[in-house]
């Protein structure tokens, strides 16, 4: 059984990621649904406008992640500055298509930023005050994301519910940050 940092094993997160959206139920009515009639397949979507590129595809099968599946996720979500790929905790693409289905989009996210370099982590922190020095961008633990169809609030909200990691809400660039750290919110 693969463990991450913290000694959780990934079943014991994924059990505690279930009781979670489960207890959200109230707020998100088809989360038990979600857990209970599409748990053995999870599917992420989303576009690039940098790259142009899209990507829909099933990446968990009957409790086994798809291992071509998540190196087109980690090519998709790398650093398109640099040309640099690194690969993408499976926790935060849960965390993404978790709240997704919660918000019941057929919209793909717009993926805003998913692994930055730290090269272009530094760069991007000398224009802006909102990118944080240790950023877990660069562990491949985040992501920026944005619909079209859904509010900062309602995105926000969704990713809240599976109480898995970090949510920020950034409502002046319309957009809202998902990560698999400690559980934690704030505003940017």
């Amino acid at each position: 059984m693969v463990e991450n940092s913290r000694g959780l094993s990934r079943r014991a997160l994924l059990g505690a990621f279930a009781a979670t959206a489960v207890a959200a139920a109230p707020t998100y009515s088809n989360a038990a649904g979600f857990l209970r009639g599409g748990g053995d397949v999870r599917r992420i979507r989303m576009y690039s406008g940098r790259t142009g590129e899209r990507i829909d595809m099933i990446y968990w099968i009957d409790g086994k992640y798809i291992k071509d599946a998540l190196k087109e996720v980690n090519h998709f979500m790398r650093d398109w500055r640099r040309d640099e790929v690194k690969a993408i905790d499976t926790r935060t693409i849960d965390i993404m298509a978790a709240s997704l289905n919660l918000l019941e989009s057929s919209e793909p996210y717009l993926l805003l930023s998913g692994y930055r370099s730290p090269s272009t982590n530094s760069a991007l922190r000398s224009r802006s005050r909102g990118v944080a020095k240790n950023s877990l961008h660069m562990r491949g633990q985040a992501a920026d994301l944005r619909l079209t169809s859904r509010s900062v609030s309602q995105m926000a909200k969704a990713a809240q519910s599976c109480r898995a990691g970090g949510v920020g809400r950034y409502y002046g660039s319309n957009f809202v940050h998902m990560d698999c750290g400690e559980v934690r919110t704030w505003r940017g």
